[in-house]
């Protein structure tokens, strides 16, 4: 029963509703429009773009700029195949409601109710994430970009490989993007419907909305024509460069379409869920998605993308802000050689599309305040000049950041050893193996999807020259040795990547021992100084170390007196001392760490 309240507020609601719509933008209220966008391509160096406006459930405008490939006429039109990369996240977080609308999934739900075999550095987080989490960029986790750019990992052994990755901030406690975590939600997709996340997206959202030309990978792209070529500005010329394939991240990230395509999406998302009178969505579960779930501080870069925003949050696949006094709902998108940007004002039942076939430019999201400003009735602010500005103010500070970088280096000085000795196999659990060699006289880095030439920089450090410069550029590359002297691991700066040197040699093959044999090396060991016990156990005819606090290792004997830790990526050994029949010592090897040794306690 509704009280009396709740009845006059549906009347008003009724008396709203019953009044006529706005009618569609004229061409008048877009006077102008084609003139500002031409001449801000040619300001940003961007090719090409397609542009789709949706008012009041109708696409008011769709037009295309520029073209697809730079020193080539074929133009852009509304129907040009562009990637939108990030905005393809939205599409999981509607994924999941839909089947939260199912009964199927809870957004509170664990992660590991639906992915059993997920698991993540820290065992608390692992527990306690929930679907609204991998949603919400708030797992804790730095990007860790290249466990997927450009490696030959699949989706799931990516996924496996994210539990290596060590926390870079407390779970829940601030924002951090994160592209892994929506992989781990589009396989959630696939696993409670029991079809691949792709087949999902296209049956559920592409098919009902009529988006005909999109599609979750490039492989589409054999059957169509109209496409645009990605580009990059590469030592500052703007150059064409080839697709990428992400299908790895997709559920992050890989959905190519048009402007006419995206403006379905608009719609559906302009009305809450409904489309052509088909309810996709529930209207709660739409509006969840739209609702703060994590607060972002309004500060570099978020600052320089919504300068006049008063607050600042992620939603479940959307950015949220605040503009002029209402609302915006917005994702942007850059892949390789592509930007995007979809944005709205649900008060407004306004919605804008913008893709451009340039690497990581602002010129979308200047194009969506002047859209903005155009159906807010504002004041008509040069928005293009205002974010360029900003752009070229960073494109500076990079400039001085390497100046900087260049008086650091220190000359006259050359490499601790030869340069056969760096070379080498080194790994790392997240990432995979790498390797150092020498070619040509020159060190060569071959990492997981990354190849680079190392030029002596200074003492132990290289400059690298990535060969595919559309990923990294440059950077520095930091031997560091052991004691003896010898390499012990190196780090990748400005990515962040470390690697330690991997064992020289094969672990030996284990030996066949008898048990009475194993008997005499059981028994419990201790050293003073570091603290440390370590029970040496014969259980189920296998010898077993256990340490408090850690797992139970299985010992592989490998030698007389000498024994592997059973599944240990580096060489991981203890070796035993005898006094006649029985052990009176062990000593712990770890790949080129210090030697610990432990006597047997009486």
């Amino acid at each position: 029963m509704r009280s009396g309240r709740s009845i006059s507020i549906i009347i008003i609601a009724l008396l709203v509703l019953a009044q006529p719509l706005p009618a569609p933008a004229q061409e008048s209220t877009l006077n102008g429009f084609d003139e500002y966008v031409s001449r801000a391509l040619k300001d940003w160096d961007v090719p090409g773009a397609a542009i789709a406006i949706v008012k009041n459930d109708q696409i008011v405008f769709a037009k295309g700029y520029g073209v697809r490939k730079f020193g080539e006429q074929t133009p852009v039109d509304e129907k040009t195949l562009f990637a939108i990369g990030s905005a393809s996240k939205a599409f999981t977080a509607a994924a999941i409601a839909m089947l939260v609308d199912e009964g199927k999934m809870k957004w509170d739900d664990p992660a590991i109710k639906h992915l059993p075999g997920f698991q993540l550095f820290d065992p608390y987080v692992t527990r306690e994430i929930t679907v609204r989490d991998l949603l919400s960029h708030r797992s804790g986790l730095d990007r860790a970009e290249f466990i997927w750019y450009a490696t030959p990992y699949d989706r799931n052994e990516i996924l496996r490989r994210i539990m290596f990755v060590k926390p870079s901030s407390s779970f829940r406690s601030k924002f951090g993007y994160q592209n892994i975590m929506y992989l781990a939600a589009g396989q959630a997709v696939a696993r409670v419907s029991g079809k691949s996340w792709d087949d999902f997206i296209r049956e559920r959202i592409f098919a009902p909305l009529g988006m005909s030309s999109s599609s979750t990978s490039i492989r589409a792209f054999a059957n169509q024509d109209d496409v645009a070529t990605p580009h990059a500005k590469i030592e500052g010329k703007v150059q064409a460069i080839v697709w990428r394939n992400i299908d790895n991240i997709a559920p992050a990230g890989a959905i190519n379409s048009n402007a006419i395509d995206m403006a379905q999406w608009l719609r559906l998302q302009l009305a809450g869920g409904e489309y052509k009178g088909a309810r996709l969505i529930s209207s709660g579960a739409a509006k969840e998605m739209h609702e703060p779930q994590t607060i972002i501080r309004k500060e570099p870069p978020w600052s320089i993308f919504y300068p006049e925003a008063h607050f600042l949050s992620y939603g479940l696949g959307w950015f949220l802000h605040d503009y002029k006094g209402r609302k915006v709902v917005e994702h942007g998108g850059n892949i390789d050689g592509m930007t995007a940007l979809v944005a709205m004002i649900p008060e407004e039942k306004l919605g804008v599309v913008i893709l451009t076939n340039m690497n990581g430019t602002l010129l979308p999201t200047a194009l969506m305040y002047r859209v903005f400003d155009i159906y807010l009735g504002a004041a008509n602010k040069d928005w293009s000049a205002e974010m360029l500005k900003a752009a070229r103010s960073l494109e500076e500070q990079s400039k001085a950041a390497q100046k900087k970088l260049e008086e650091s280096r220190v000359n006259g000085t050359k490499p601790s050893l030869a340069l056969e000795k760096y070379a080498g196999a080194y790994t790392d659990d997240a990432l995979g193996d790498a390797k150092v060699t020498v070619e040509n006289g020159k060190l060569v880095l071959r990492t997981p999807g990354l190849v680079a030439d190392l030029e002596h920089w200074h003492y132990d450090t290289f400059r690298a020259t990535f060969r595919d410069t559309v990923i990294v550029g440059k950077a520095l590359v930091t031997f560091t040795l052991n004691s003896q002297g010898k390499p012990d691991g190196l780090s990748i700066s400005g990515i962040n990547l470390t690697f330690k040197r991997a064992p020289k040699e094969s672990p030996p093959a284990a030996i066949a021992t008898s048990e009475a044999d194993l008997k005499k090396f059981a028994g419990t060991y201790e050293a003073k100084a570091p603290p440390i016990e370590v029970s040496i156990e014969l259980i189920g005819g296998k010898l077993k170390a256990v340490i408090p606090g850690q797992p139970v290792y299985t010992l592989v004997p490998v030698a007389a007196n000498r024994f592997q830790i059973e599944g240990a990526k580096e060489a991981f050994f203890i070796q035993f001392e005898l006094a006649t029949d029985k052990a009176r010592s062990l000593t712990i090897e770890q790949g080129a760490g210090p030697k610990l040794t432990l006597t047997l306690r009486q």
